[in-house]
């Protein structure tokens, strides 16, 4: 019998609508997990979740069924749902439109793992549109200043 068997590793980037800081400490204690859980659901498994106030990063493995837009607009549709209902969410939440996801190798999931979890320190000296410009420059992706941020 044929077998198709894939390794996609995602790191996606995205910010709440217009980068309102409005993911507190409480409500990632809530959010981080829920994401791992809808990204298994979608056999899309994550490594790794976290994010400061106004952003989150997550490192998945791709299902091959799936595609990423697929993923994304189903993490943030059922995560924007459960934030609004949680006592520790905000009512009016929303993710901004567009996203940033960068492929990388195996070999650098310790690392990526590693930058991930650094969020907190990280961000203290960089904001996120100085982040999100750093990781399209890396992975040498073009952006336009004028349709990236919302």
């Amino acid at each position: 019998m044929a077998q198709s068997l894939s390794c996609v590793l995602i790191h996606l980037v995205f910010s709440t609508k217009n980068r309102r800081p409005i993911i507190s400490a409480a409500f990632e204690q809530d959010l981080f997990p829920y994401f791992a859980t809808v990204l298994r659901g979608m056999n899309s498994p994550s490594i790794a979740i976290n994010g400061v106030e106004d952003h989150i990063h997550a490192l998945f493995s791709l299902a091959r069924t799936v595609t990423i837009a697929d993923v994304v607009e189903e993490v943030k549709k059922r995560s924007s749902k459960m934030a609004k209902a949680n006592p520790n969410g905000v009512a009016d939440f929303q993710w901004q439109n567009g996203y940033g996801a960068f492929s990388i190798g195996g070999s650098q999931v310790p690392d990526v793992t590693r930058y991930i979890a650094g969020q907190k320190a990280h961000h203290q000296k960089m904001s996120y549109q100085d982040e999100f410009r750093a990781l399209c420059r890396k992975y040498g992706v073009e952006w336009d200043e004028q349709y990236v941020w919302d």
